[in-house]
Formats: C-alpha cells, sequence, structure tokens
C-alpha cells in the first residue's frame, strides 16, 4: 500500500476537505474559485488574471502532457494554490518538458488532491466563492507526514481563511503589470498598438501580432497622454486580476482615450471601459471560468462557444445613455458579454478571444479591431462596430 502526505483544504464557511498533498509542500490561502476546461491547465496556471485565487479543476484527471515552455501565458504561476481530483505523477507529450509536480515544485504552487470535486463546486456554485486554505500536514509536522490534522489545527485554518482579505476594492493589476513598457518583436511592419498590461496574457500579444499590429506593451498606471506620446494607430486594454471598481487611474485613462483611438478592451479591459464612460460592475456568485460558456452575437446572431474567466460583470442598465449599447450577450445567464460605443470606434468583450485554452470561434475580434484601425486611420468616420450596430437598430 503506497502511502501519501496528507493535505487539508478549509474553507470560511467551515467545510472542510482531507486529501493527499501535491506539489510545493507548505500552506496558502485565497478565494476558491472553479475552472470547467478539460484540457489548459499549465495556461490557466500561468494565467495572470487568477492572482490572489486557489483555482479548482472539475475535470478530473490533470496533467497527463506534462508542461511546455511554450504554452506559458506569462512568465510564471499567479494562482496561490490548486485543486483536483487526481493530479499526474507521469506524463506522455513530444512537447512536455518537465511533469506537472516538477513544475509546481519550481514554482512554489502549494495544491490538494484526492478530494470530491464534484461536491466541492456543488458548494461553490450554491454558496459562491469562499475564501480558503490549502495545507499539507508535512509543513507543519515534517517527521509525521502521513498523519491526521487535529480537529484544533482545522478549526485554525478555518479561521485563517476567514480571516484573509477580500479581494473586493483591491487594485490587483498593480501586482501583475510590467514594470516597464517593451515592443514585442515581429517580422513584419504593422499598425502600432499600445496595450495596456493589466495582466496580459503572452497568447493575446501573439495574436494581435499576426493579424499585423505592432504591440507595444505599457504598465496599467500609463497615463493618456504617455499613451498618446508612443504615436498608436489603436488602444488595447487587458484582462487582468481583481476589483474592476478599484482601478480608479484606469478609469481616467479610458475616459481621456475615448475617442482618441480605435479601442478595443477584453475581461477587465471591457470592465474598465464600462467604469470609464461612468457605468457600474458587480461581483458575480461564481463567475464564468471555463472553455465552454455560450454567448450570442446580437449583430449576427450567431452562438459563440468562448472561453472565460472573470468574477465580475458589467451593468449595462448602469452606463449613461449615448455611450456604450450591447452587442453580445451569455446565454446562461443574460449576463453582457459585449458592448460598442454609439459614436466612437470604441468596443469589447467580456470573455477571451484569444482562446487559450478554448474554442476559436471568437478570434474574428482581432481581424475587427484592425478594421478598425484601418478605417479611422483612412479618416473614413465610420466606426466599423457603430454602423452594424445601427444597421440592427441596436
Amino acid at each position: 500500500m503506497i502511502r501519501k502526505e496528507r493535505a487539508l483544504l478549509a474553507l470560511a464557511d467551515g467545510t472542510v476537505y482531507r486529501g493527499y498533498a501535491f506539489g510545493h509542500r507548505g500552506e496558502t490561502v485565497g478565494e476558491v474559485v472553479f475552472n470547467t476546461s478539460m484540457t489548459g491547465y499549465q495556461e490557466i496556471l500561468t494565467d495572470p488574471s487568477y492572482a490572489g485565487q486557489i483555482v479548482t479543476m472539475t475535470y478530473p484527471h490533470v496533467g497527463n502532457y506534462g508542461v511546455a515552455i511554450y504554452d506559458m501565458e506569462s512568465n510564471r504561476p499567479f494562482v496561490r494554490g490548486f485543486i483536483g481530483r487526481e493530479f499526474s505523477h507521469d506524463y506522455s507529450s513530444h512537447r512536455a518538458e518537465q511533469g506537472l509536480e516538477e513544475f509546481m515544485q519550481r514554482y512554489g504552487v502549494v495544491s490538494i488532491q484526492g478530494i470530491d470535486t464534484r461536491a466541492l463546486v456543488r458548494r461553490l456554485r450554491s454558496g459562491g466563492v469562499v475564501k480558503g486554505v490549502i495545507a499539507h500536514r508535512s509543513f507543519t509536522h515534517p517527521t509525521d507526514p502521513y498523519g491526521e490534522f487535529s480537529p484544533e489545527e482545522e478549526a485554525a485554518l478555518v479561521a485563517r481563511a476567514r480571516d484573509h482579505r477580500d479581494r473586493d476594492g483591491l487594485d490587483m493589476a498593480a501586482e501583475v503589470t510590467t514594470e516597464l513598457p517593451y515592443a514585442y518583436p515581429t517580422l513584419r511592419e504593422g499598425k502600432r498598438v499600445v496595450l495596456v498590461d493589466f495582466g496580459i496574457k503572452h497568447t493575446i500579444i501573439k495574436r494581435l501580432a499576426e493579424v499585423g499590429i505592432e504591440p507595444i506593451v505599457v504598465p496599467a498606471h500609463t497615463s493618456a497622454a504617455e499613451i498618446m506620446e508612443l504615436g498608436p494607430h489603436g488602444l488595447f486594454l487587458s484582462n487582468g486580476p481583481g476589483d474592476p471598481a478599484a482601478l480608479t487611474y484606469a478609469h481616467r485613462t479610458a475616459w481621456e482615450m475615448m475617442g482618441l483611438l480605435p479601442t478595443f478592451g477584453i475581461c477587465l479591459g471591457h470592465q474598465i471601459l464600462a467604469l470609464g464612460a461612468g457605468g457600474q460592475t458587480f461581483k458575480m456568485k461564481f463567475g464564468h471560468r471555463g472553455g465552454n460558456q455560450p454567448v450570442k452575437n446580437l449583430l449576427t446572431g450567431n452562438v459563440e462557444i468562448t472561453s472565460q474567466n472573470h468574477g465580475y460583470a458589467v451593468d449595462i442598465d448602469s452606463i449613461p445613455a449615448g455611450q456604450f449599447v450591447p452587442t453580445h450577450i451569455n446565454l446562461n445567464d443574460q449576463t453582457l458579454e459585449g458592448m460598442a460605443h454609439t459614436r466612437y470606434p470604441v468596443f469589447s468583450v467580456q470573455y477571451h478571444p484569444e482562446s487559450a485554452p478554448g474554442p476559436h470561434d471568437s478570434r474574428y475580434l482581432f481581424d475587427r479591431f484592425i478594421e478598425e484601425i484601418d478605417a479611422f486611420d483612412g479618416a473614413s468616420g465610420l466606426p466599423v462596430e457603430r454602423s452594424r450596430t445601427g444597421d440592427l437598430g441596436l
């Protein structure tokens, strides 16, 4: 019989799940969420939007194809912890360079396996996301890693989860943004676009370069004046972690840039555009995280299966009249998934069209961004999104 090191997941609501240690040995605390993707665990681990969160994978077997450098979405993992039904110690892929546990140990990712992830996800869906602690017994009892946690130890871990600071009101983009501006190298000349990094993923930059854009990535606190000094043809507002309402400096920049350049926002960038225009956001019960969210495009009537990762959403009714109109709606809960400005070449979506991981239904949005830039650069004065929304009477 193989003996396994004991681990514990303690939630702030008092629930305790007993499992086994995986990854880096230690303790970690964060907001417990779940992701329904069947693949793409490395992209999820390294997505800066998960900063401060412990991610539960609903797919029962994770790690069987290892880890490859080309699947990194940032320079390191940003999750606080990782939860799975079963993590694989062995892997098989011609692209893999190391196993999942070795990767987690290298970057200090504390994980737990062997718990009933179905029960955990049902709890999160019914009660909402909750703060939690993952603790490895070997961290506090190095001489007895196979023993059980005492009731007093479990109660102490629940208390630690309860005392952990909420993400609400936190500017977490400041923790993950680039410290200095940088240019992404491309092999061809293209229209220069400034990408404001609130926690941008590598694949987003690659997708923009593929459609003919020269990406210049700048820190989250970059002002409108500093953006314009770079002589861009367009502006991109990226994804990122935390409460969008806390990024007041970004709201101001988005408002000052409105109408000056064709602008495309995704995820947190979408929310910042809404807040900059005077709208409001709200925290969702358990958010959208996975690669199977159905979204209806109101401009075409098509349904797109999308990749998503967000815990906040825009209240479209809160945006002042004459600003944005809805272009995409989530078919599961009717929340806003996309919008376009009524006067300026500015549009955004709540989901991730770069698809890393996830379906490719929405990659056309990068081509649409180029259309907006070309129309604006050609002084046609006819924003593509405005013409489409006008045709449909939205």
